[in-house]
This record gives structure tokens, C-alpha cells and sequence, in this order.
């Protein structure tokens, strides 16, 4: 929708209900192409450009070592006091 439409519906008295989807599907409109256009510049500074020559960094065999953890409960550390 364009501004011209938006200002023609107030203009015939549309409900304003409309009026205010209207606002709203344009600011997110103008949002979105705003966030599209500054993301690939966000990204590259957030994460960096990879450079040619690095090779990327080595993965494990994909096994995980076991944890053994374990949780002493106040239960457990009342009647160790006992």
C-alpha cells in the first residue's frame, strides 16, 4: 500500500480499523527493508569473514566422553550431618 491510498482512506472516512492496519503493514514494510538491508553488514561484524586460506577447524569423531555428575540433595546433606 502506498502513503496515497492510506491518506485516501482517512480521507473516506474508512473504518479505523483499517486505517491502523494500514499504518502498521506500512512501518513494518519499511522495517523489514531496512533489517534486510543492514543484516549481511551485522553479520560480517558479528561473526567475520572467513578468510581464504583458513582451513576450517578439525571435528571430533562425533563420540562424547560420559560425565559421571552427581547432585547431593539437602536430604542427603541432612542426614550426612546425622
Amino acid at each position: 500500500m502506498e502513503p496515497a491510498e492510506l491518506i485516501d482512506m482517512m480521507a473516506s472516512d474508512a473504518p479505523s480499523s483499517e486505517v491502523s492496519d494500514a499504518i502498521k503493514n506500512l512501518l513494518y514494510v519499511k522495517s523489514a527493508e531496512k533489517v534486510d538491508a543492514v543484516t549481511p553488514q551485522v553479520a560480517a561484524g558479528l561473526f567475520g569473514e572467513p578468510e581464504e586460506g583458513d582451513p576450517l577447524p578439525e571435528v571430533g569423531d562425533g563420540e562424547q566422553p560420559e560425565v559421571n555428575a552427581e547432585v547431593e540433595t539437602q536430604d542427603q546433606e541432612q542426614q550426612e550431618e546425622e
